[in-house]
């Protein structure tokens, strides 16, 4: 799970609101008993309340993007740009387990192959069994005014993603309540978030809401005229309690490449241009990006230098990529990504037309 994947694959694969990196499932939810009526007001206020904060499960992940199925192997397979890719084209597993904000251990299951990201107090593993590769990140401590730790840099959880999306909720999202639904053999309510625009590729969202709990158990993103979910993010199995506290200790197996990787404290100074730099911030993508439109038809750009080197050029993103007006095109059911003949990169939920008319006017 490396840096540029984390970064990037929120951008290819769904709109702002859903952030990425994620795990979306083929699970087919069941019908369920019929539960108490609820507002839409009701739910959210059930999302906001939940205070789950220890389980242990199992969650399955397909995409249905209309992305080709790319090489797991060969040159330029374990690039940042296939590592994105590969979360975007067939299934994928893997198990979470969570006890407190602090302790956090994600298993994603490869082919022949598994990637471990385990959290406990301010250290932070990295494992790669492909390689026998792992990296040790400590975690800035806790300040003293009062904000904690940064969160462990894992893959999204249905909890997690859902947040994303009901923060970005406006005027421009209609909220109602679909059918009672089975996820994970827990019963629950369905959350449904639709776009009032026709100029997005997203036709709605559907939560899952735990009808004991009010945590969310599954996440799917309907594309616009597909009648599959194009985006699903799952669980499959649940467990409400604490794991074993073994599962947050991790030791490197005999042979394993370690890399020891320390992460500024808060309140050190970094070196000037360093994204973070306190008052220098135009070194960070974050500050040159630009935004045009609103809500679901928001349109995010970055100029050529806040574009990560290589990622326009890797042969794995021209072999997805086809040329269009102006520059090559990365289509999906759910977001288009144009990469411009100057380097620039225009993304968004949106069809091209939208995109090239935004690159136009920077």
């Amino acid at each position: 799970m490396t840096k540029v994947r984390l970064r990037w694959l929120p951008a290819v694969a769904v709109p702002a609101a859903i952030a990425a990196g994620a795990l979306v499932g083929p699970f087919q939810a069941s019908a369920a008993a019929t539960l108490p009526i609820k507002t839409p007001e009701q739910l959210l206020a059930m999302v906001g309340a939940n205070t789950v904060k220890s389980l242990s499960g199992k969650l399955e992940q397909t995409s249905e993007l209309g992305l080709p199925q790319l090489p797991t192997t060969g040159p330029s397979s374990n690039t940042g740009v296939a590592s994105a890719l590969d979360l975007l084209t067939g299934p994928h597993t893997a198990r979470v387990y969570l006890a407190g904000p602090t302790d956090a251990r994600v298993q994603v299951m490869d082919q022949l192959a598994e990637r471990d990201v385990v959290r406990h107090g301010t250290d932070v593993w990295l494992y790669s069994s492909k390689d026998n590769s792992a990296t040790h990140e400590t975690l800035p401590a806790a300040g003293t005014d009062g904000r904690t730790a940064p969160s462990t840099p894992e893959l999204q959880t249905p909890d997690q993603l859902a947040q994303r999306m009901l923060a970005a909720i406006d005027p421009g999202t209609e909220v109602t309540v679909g059918q009672d639904t089975v996820v994970a053999g827990r019963s629950a309510y369905d959350l449904v978030l639709s776009p009032r625009s026709s100029d997005t590729l997203v036709g709605s969202v559907s939560i899952a809401v735990d009808s004991l709990t009010g945590l969310p158990l599954s996440v799917g993103v309907q594309a616009r005229g597909q009648d599959k979910p194009a985006f699903r993010l799952a669980f499959t199995d649940l467990i409400l309690q604490a794991p074993s506290a073994d599962l947050f200790t991790f030791t490197p197996p005999p042979g394993a490449n370690v890399t020891q990787r320390s992460l500024p404290q808060q309140g050190d100074r970094l070196p000037p241009g360093q994204p973070g730099t306190p008052g220098e911030q135009s070194g960070s993508a974050a500050s040159q990006h630009t935004v045009s439109g609103t809500g679901w038809d928001t349109v995010i750009g970055l100029p050529a230098a806040a574009v990560p080197a290589g990622l326009t050029a890797s042969p794995l993103l021209a072999q997805a990529a086809r040329t269009v007006d102006g520059g090559r095109l990365l289509s999906t059911a759910l977001v288009n990504v144009l990469l411009t003949n100057d380097g620039r990169i225009f993304a968004g939920s949106v069809p091209l037309e939208l995109l090239q008319a935004a690159a136009a006017a920077r």
